[in-house]
């Protein structure tokens, strides 16, 4: 373990390739956030060993930029956060109940992890999020301000509010679906902050409930200029720029291995089965 290491800005830097100039601006979180974005992969496989991801410093830059890895949300937030605030910029955190897929907002717990993101001389704060593992993720952090539409990386995204009886707003997350021409909410969060010791508790929740779906089966995200790439179990979704879809299950244990190991260049770790 490395969680008595300090964080390596460099090293972090390096792995998403990104060598701008190191100013506390909005240029500088607007690119790194989409360097990161397109370089590091979403991925569950300590929790299907019933194992939580440390959260430290020196683990995640040992686990993401080191070594050929990716992690969920908790993962790359913190990653993102730790070099926002090496870059000068000022991170808080912010978490939301994923209503992506679900029944209704309250069906599912408040686990996803955010950031609220300040930049100096700047009165807008922005919401950055390198760690939500569908197609529908931000590329790039948008201003958080309701009703108005945000066009980052070739993806649109806007906030709306829900309804909500709270003392505070409820806002929502929404993407654009290219294929459907629909509006679809990916997760809802107020503007409460929330500590790394709150992350740390939700962290081990997420890794260890049985009932948890990323304890369940793989689940892996990566995405490129090009596509949006996502193994859910044994199935791989392709999802290109113009909303096309292609879907396939993979056939074995074997070809699963190969998949994760050259599509999302994602080291297996020995002993762990992809399918079961």
């Amino acid at each position: 373990m490395y969680d008595n290491e300090p964080f390596d800005l460099d090293a972090y830097l390096e792995r998403i390739g990104w060598d701008g100039a190191r100013r506390a601006g909005l240029a500088t979180l607007r690119s790194v956030h989409l360097a990161h974005a397109l370089s590091l992969p979403f991925e569950n496989l300590e929790p299907l060993t019933g194992t939580a991801p440390s959260l430290a410093p020196g683990d995640l830059i040992a686990k993401l930029v080191r070594g050929r890895r990716g992690g969920y949300c908790y993962e790359h937030n913190t990653l993102l956060r730790l070099a926002l605030e090496g870059l000068g910029l000022t991170v808080t955190g912010l978490a939301g109940r994923v209503v992506l897929g679900a029944p209704s907002v309250e069906s599912r717990p408040r686990t996803h992890m955010m950031l609220r993101v300040t930049v100096p001389g700047d009165p807008q704060s922005y919401l950055a999020d390198v760690g939500f593992g569908a197609a529908g993720a931000l590329l790039e952090p948008v201003p958080l301000i309701l009703g108005e539409e945000y066009d980052g990386a070739g993806r649109r995204h806007r906030f709306v509010r829900l309804p909500h009886d709270g003392p505070l707003e409820l806002w929502a997350l929404q993407a654009y679906d290219f294929a459907t021409g629909d509006w679809a909410s990916q997760y809802a969060f107020t503007l409460e902050p929330f500590a790394a010791s709150d992350f740390e508790v939700f962290n081990w929740h997420v890794a260890t409930n049985p009932r948890s779906p990323f304890t369940r089966r793989p689940y892996l995200q990566r995405t490129t200029p090009e596509r949006h790439l996502a193994l859910d179990g044994a199935v791989l979704v392709e999802t290109h720029a113009d909303g096309s879809v292609n879907k396939r299950t993979l056939a074995d244990e074997a070809e699963a291995r190969r998949v994760v190991n050259e599509e999302f260049g994602i080291a297996v770790p020995e002993g762990l089965r992809m399918l079961g």
